[in-house]
């Protein structure tokens, strides 16, 4: 029987009663169900992912651990010498024990020279660019829907859920898809795929060229990655040929790997430009809407349907030390999660065919709750690596408390003193851009991390004017927060996306100076003064 839109948006608590045998006999016991939301993962904390965060931070703990000791120790030592002390022990006593000064002076260059060497590159981000498509591609909900009547591949059942759906979706009248869903004809072929790729990329990528005035030859490591769409020759072959790149330039395709792609692509350039000085890295986020149209009836599969359209990302990334002054943000963290090993979290999002043969993505009605262990598994390990010292140290107390005074840990407790200390996430980030995969996801991860309206704003918005662009949506959302003049100089910006796999990424940037006018090829230009609007519930 099929459920209704709200029985999948919502979460059932069930009383089992009182558990009769095994080691909760006699305690009062729930089950949760939850569908298609976020759990309250903020709860429950797992610490083999706070101790990796740790270990992440102290990757260079031998200077923060050693270079305090020494400056505690020489200090001592100066400050027990008077000035005529002092001055014999550096120069008389110096000329008749050289070997002693050379030694010191060997060992001190040696430790300067260990630690520049051994410190990774700064990755500073130049310039970004996110495609606009033409007005004659733009479509209302109401608009859409008409599309899919027309069409003939859709029964009235299938046509009144999307409506629901897209009803309370998030998603304005102003999104944009591609000329073949205007057609009665077959989209999901290799030539509507690729005349959309090079639409969206091209024009991406023509928009940042023209911003930086870098030259395609200059680029010496490409990456593209598109979740569904992988023809051969590849993407990233098809920006070679077009822009005659040189022969020589480190290119790289990632396919099948969700909207959380682009955050990957940036870990991957970011690598290549650590084994490659001096160097710039081009990374282009896109999907294409057409070819994975589902012109089927099964709901599972007609959901990516309401949700996603036509976007896409190019960004300029650099490590020559010349770029400081110029570039916008500098990288500072970069934190993977995958779930791929547990079976459900594997057919989340499941790419197959249906009954009647329709080529769909999947979405399991589990998916809001494996998004958020997902969730809670990268934000608990990128803790320790951006919140501050204070908001650390309550944390740990509360954990060693509840771990020595807690009480009884076999019966669960509603006392607030049980629950560990959250972490105020807003301490560590002035700008948040989650991917705007739904107003649900939005809403849920809104509660759950206690953000405000103004945190979940560039979200928002870009769910509202552009849809879910899939891995380029957080490049829509950093433009949204320039186009509004909200970054500053010193400003931490957290771009976090999740998608099939199960997978959830967070980057981390630093402003490097103030974005006081968005460029002319900023996406939201023509419309920043209308928003933000009030979305409807």
């Amino acid at each position: 029987m099929a459920r209704s839109e709200q029985d999948l948006l919502s979460t059932e608590i069930v009383n089992r009663g009182i558990e009769s045998s095994g080691p909760n006999a006699g305690s009062l016991t729930f089950s949760v169900r939850v569908r298609r939301r976020l759990p309250d993962f903020l709860q429950s904390v797992n610490l083999k992912y706070v101790k990796l965060g740790y270990l992440y931070l102290i990757n260079h703990g031998i200077y923060l651990a050693t270079i305090p000791v020494l400056v505690l120790v020489f200090s001592a030592e100066v400050g027990s010498l008077s000035r005529e002390e002092l001055w014999k022990k550096l120069w008389e006593d110096a000329r008749y024990d050289l070997a002693t000064v050379l030694s010191f002076f060997a060992v001190f260059v040696f430790t300067v020279s260990v630690y520049f060497m051994s410190r990774p590159q700064s990755i500073y981000l130049i310039n970004f660019a996110c495609y606009r498509p033409n007005d004659d591609l733009k479509v209302t909900k109401e608009q859409f829907i008409e599309l899919a009547r027309t069409s003939g591949k859709f029964d009235e059942v299938s046509l009144e859920f999307q409506k629901r759906i897209l009803k309370s979706s998030g998603i304005g009248d102003e999104t944009y898809v591609p000329k073949a869903l205007m057609s009665n004809e077959n989209c999901a072929t290799m030539k509507e795929g690729r005349l959309e790729a090079s639409t969206v990329m091209f024009g991406a990528l023509d928009e940042l060229f023209e911003e930086t005035r870098i030259r395609p030859k200059d680029v010496g490591v490409l990456v593209v990655n598109c979740s569904i769409f992988n023809p051969t020759p590849s993407l990233s072959a098809m920006i070679i040929n077009h822009y005659k790149m040189r022969g020589n330039i480190l290119s790289y395709n990632l396919g099948g790997m969700g909207c959380s792609a682009g955050i990957i692509a940036v870990d991957l350039a970011r690598d290549m430009l650590q084994a490659n000085p001096n160097n710039y890295a081009v990374v282009v986020s896109t999907e294409m809407v057409g070819y994975n149209w589902y012109p089927g009836r099964d709901r599972s599969m007609l959901v990516p349907n309401c949700f996603f359209r036509m976007g896409c990302s190019a960004v300029l990334l650099s490590n020559r030390r010349r770029d400081y002054r110029r570039a916008k943000y500098r990288l500072e963290h970069l934190v993977r999660t995958h779930k791929g090993a547990d079976d459900r979290s594997f057919r989340s999002i499941y790419q197959e065919e249906d009954e009647q043969g329709f080529k769909g993505l999947k979405v399991s009605k589990d998916l809001m709750e494996i998004g958020g262990d997902a969730l809670k598994t990268n934000i608990t390990t990128l803790g320790p690596l951006v919140l501050p010292f204070s908001e650390q140290l309550l944390f740990f107390a509360t954990l060693v408390w509840r771990h020595f005074f807690g009480g009884d840990k076999s019966k669960p407790s509603l006392s607030p003193s049980s629950k560990p200390y959250i972490p105020d996430y807003k301490l560590a980030f002035e700008h948040f851009c989650v991917h705007a995969a739904s107003k649900t996801v939005l809403d849920e991860l809104q509660k759950n991390l206690e953000l405000s309206e103004k945190n979940m704003e560039a979200s928002r918005m870009t769910l509202h004017r552009f849809g879910n662009t899939s891995s380029s949506s957080i490049w829509y959302e950093l433009a949204y927060l320039e186009a509004k003049e909200r970054v500053k100089r010193g400003d931490r910006i957290w771009q976090i996306a999740f998608g099939s796999g199960f997978k959830c990424n967070s980057v981390v940037w630093r402003s490097m100076r103030r974005v006081r006018k968005p460029s002319r090829n900023n996406p939201w230009l023509d419309c920043i003064d209308r928003y933000p609007v009030a979305v409807a519930p």
